[in-house]
């Protein structure tokens, strides 16, 4: 199946370029390379890939990639893309994922790493375009969870969510009221993060659940421990 699929990676470092194309290719994917934001778009003009490696810094452009990720994103509302950058700043973050992009990682995880994201964003376009299969599906309240289609709503609302806050939100919500450390939280997203990242990524959900619902409170913080779906909100 992977050799039907292509992915492109978009670096303006060519070892590095190499080195992931590589890893790519020996999982059956079919991989094309591009150094520059414009190479990447006149390519992307004329066939578009089925999923997309971007870094920041693109040549002589300092936010090339960020620009690309627009361009994209406005294109088509499904192509997986993944920032995969030096860059770890929150601000860096929050505007990658506020741009549309899937996942943001960064250059120190591993290759296995990189190759599993990618593994579940196509998992996840699989999903969407295949029929829906309701044993999939959770529902806690107000909240409605698929894991096949990797999609959450709200109050009815669907909620733009990363592979690493889809998992982290079904980790909490499997089952309310639990406290989940944040050493749990990574293992059910597949991601090994520092705890102050945890805290971020914890924020980001949270300011996206206000952005349909600005009275959410869904997701308790248990001080020293971690953090829990509260059971009165399943119940609401």
């Amino acid at each position: 199946m992977n050799r039907s699929r292509h992915v492109a990676i978009v670096e303006d470092e060519v070892a590095i370029r190499d080195n992931y194309a590589a890893a790519l290719a020996r999982q059956g994917y079919r991989v094309s390379g591009h150094g520059t934001r414009i190479a990447a778009s006149q390519a992307f003009d004329l066939r578009m890939p089925d999923l997309v490696i971007i870094d920041i810094n693109l040549a002589d452009e300092a936010e090339g990639g960020f620009e690309l990720c627009r361009q994209l994103r406005a294109r088509s509302a499904d192509l997986p893309i993944i920032f995969l950058t030096a860059r770890e700043s929150e601000l860096d973050i929050v505007s990658g994922l506020r741009l549309g992009a899937d996942d943001y990682l960064t250059k120190r995880i591993s290759i296995d790493h990189l190759l599993a994201r990618v593994a579940a964003l196509f998992r996840r376009l699989d999903a969407l375009r295949g029929p829906a299969k309701p044993a999939s599906q959770l529902t806690r309240g107000a909240l409605e969870l698929d894991t096949d289609t990797m999609r959450i709503c709200w109050r009815g609302q669907a909620l733009a969510l990363t592979v690493t806050e889809f998992w982290i939100i079904y980790a909490l919500a499997r089952n309310p009221g639990h406290v989940r450390t944040r050493e749990q939280l990574m293992s059910a997203a597949n991601v090994v993060l520092d705890d102050s990242t945890v805290t971020s990524q914890i924020k980001r959900i949270r300011a996206k659940f206000a952005e349909i619902d600005p009275q959410f409170s869904a997701i308790g913080t248990v001080y020293g421990m971690g953090y829990r779906w509260e059971a009165a909100e399943s119940n609401a």
